[in-house]
């Protein structure tokens, strides 16, 4: 698979499950293995799954834009923008996916951060 295809099935993988159908994108998009780094999510596929069909049991309306993608050997990393009216809250996060040789997700890193009502600086966070 080559680093085009990764980051192409990186947004798939993420957008599908995110946006409520977390079993279908395991199915398709990741390895025998699932390592999870967030501390908030157990570890493997199966938690995963039961952690985003909640996010999506108690916040269906929430939304995600793809800012950034940029793959580099085995990793893909992604820039996102997500907004979460039922909780009045919207993110930008950083996600890093390791593939295998088979161009399946094997692992995952991530850093999130709340966007503040205000900022020091004129820039946006994307």
């Amino acid at each position: 698979m080559s680093r085009q295809d990764n980051k192409k099935n990186a947004i798939e993988f993420y957008k599908m499950a995110y946006e409520g159908n977390p079993q279908k994108a395991t199915e398709l998009y990741v390895g025998a293995q699932y390592i999870q780094h967030n501390p908030s999510v157990g570890d493997g596929k199966e938690a995963f799954i039961a952690y985003f069909e909640d996010l999506a049991k108690n916040y269906p309306r929430k939304s995600i834009e793809f800012v950034r993608a940029i793959a580099e050997g085995d990793l893909v990393a992604l820039h996102t923008h997500q907004v979460w009216p039922d909780a009045n809250k919207e993110y930008v996060t950083m996600d890093f996916f390791r593939f295998d040789e088979q161009g399946k997700i094997i692992e995952h890193w991530d850093a999130i951060q709340q966007v503040p009502p205000t900022s020091a600086n004129n820039n946006t966070m994307f």
